[in-house]
């Protein structure tokens, strides 16, 4: 069903990454300026991420000798650098996630491109190396992204949701690899349940939420594609999806012929596979379109609007 699998390491039936945005109370403060210190339930909703069920997660992890991948945005590195050690520690992987969470597809190329910027000196400053891979806040991945990473020499993005493998964005200037998802794999339409947020997801238990998951990785292991989690740590990281979480991983590694990697290993055996001409990825050129289509007639093209 997938007409063009990757050949994946130690003839691996599927890759798997479990990862993470912590992107704790900076979602807060980045739709609630002026209100958010005074939410304070919503914030240690959020502050137990990195306080709470990081360790939890790296611990779990610990447990299978795996290392994953970790989104953070940079106002969460300076905000929570215990959260960030013990991340590092682990031997995980910590990747580009905006500065406060904002939306690139709602700012001017120049604005996108200055909190990147910022956020990328964050990065290197705590992780000590430059980050490989990116991940667009709510997906809002826009017009000028793609130029942004070619020119911050980032490997991979992991924003979009166009396969079912790897395939690879192009534009004029360069491209990079993408890692595909989608919203079948994230945490945030089964758990987020948050009056702040106007998410009133309902409540379902964790092992109805993790149905979904091993469905959707037994399809990945059937046909050779590729797995990833869109988690957060202030929902899957909590007692019963945490519990829920290792019994999945163990249900994976029991089943077997699975490489579990960081999103750069992922991206890294990509680029492998295509230079050495083992394997040739679906390439999608940027932008899909100029601007508005014509056939609604003339519109100059705009940002998204705020919600």
């Amino acid at each position: 069903m997938i007409a063009n699998p990757p050949p994946w390491p130690g003839g691996a039936r599927c890759a798997v990454a479990f990862t993470f945005d912590m992107d704790a109370d900076s979602i807060l403060h980045l739709g609630f300026h002026r209100t958010a210190d005074t939410r304070v339930a919503a914030l240690s909703a959020l502050r137990y991420g990195p306080e709470v069920a990081v360790p939890r997660l790296v611990d779990i992890y610990a447990e299978f000798s795996m290392r994953q991948t970790f989104f953070l945005p940079a106002w969460c590195i300076e905000r929570y650098p215990a959260a960030v050690d013990t991340i590092l520690e682990g031997g995980h992987e910590i990747g580009h996630h905006h500065y406060l969470h904002e939306h690139a597809n709602e700012m001017p190329a120049a604005e996108e491109r200055a909190w990147f910027e910022r956020s990328l000196d964050v990065i290197v400053e705590a992780t000590g190396r430059r980050p490989a891979g990116y991940r667009a806040a709510t997906y809002r991945f826009s017009r000028n992204t793609l130029d942004i990473l070619i020119d911050a020499g980032i490997r991979y993005d992991a924003s979009l949701f166009g396969d079912d493998v790897p395939y690879v964005l192009a534009n004029d200037r360069g491209s990079v690899v993408e890692l595909p998802s989608h919203y079948g794999l994230d945490d945030w339409p089964h758990f987020q349940f948050s009056r702040d947020f106007e998410t009133m997801m309902p409540i379902k238990s964790a092992a109805e939420a993790h149905r979904v998951f091993r469905e959707e990785f037994d399809a990945a292991w059937e046909y050779g594609g590729l797995w990833i989690s869109v988690w957060h740590p202030f929902l899957s990281g909590r007692l019963a999806r945490a519990r829920e979480m290792r019994t999945l991983i163990r249900y994976m590694h029991e089943k077997g012929d699975v490489w579990f990697a960081t999103l750069e290993e992922i991206a890294s055996h990509v680029r492998h596979l295509e230079e050495s001409g083992a394997w040739t990825p679906r390439r999608d050129r940027l932008p899909y379109y100029p601007g508005p289509i014509p056939e609604l007639g003339d519109a100059e093209p705009g940002n998204v609007e705020p919600l």
